[in-house]
């Protein structure tokens, strides 16, 4: 009985498995944290891409549209 009893408290197969699962906790934890301050980084940088897109986009449509206005009136 003494003896399964030293067994039983030097045995530290068990400790390893925790600890291998608290450091996949914190692992877990600092990627969520990541992941979050960097998709508002993201999205912001996705949102300044598509309105400078939409400007340039405005900008050209605007230009080929008083381009053809000038080339109606002439022709008229």
């Amino acid at each position: 009985m003494i003896t399964k009893l030293k067994n039983f408290a030097n045995d530290e197969s068990g400790a390893t498995a925790i600890e291998y699962g608290l450091i996949a906790a914190l692992v877990s934890v600092a990627a969520i944290a990541a992941l979050r301050g960097m998709g508002e980084s993201l999205s912001n940088l996705f949102i300044a891409a598509l309105r400078g897109m939409g400007e340039s986009l405005s900008n050209l449509f605007g230009t080929v549209s008083a381009e053809l206005s000038a080339a109606v009136i002439s022709a008229g």
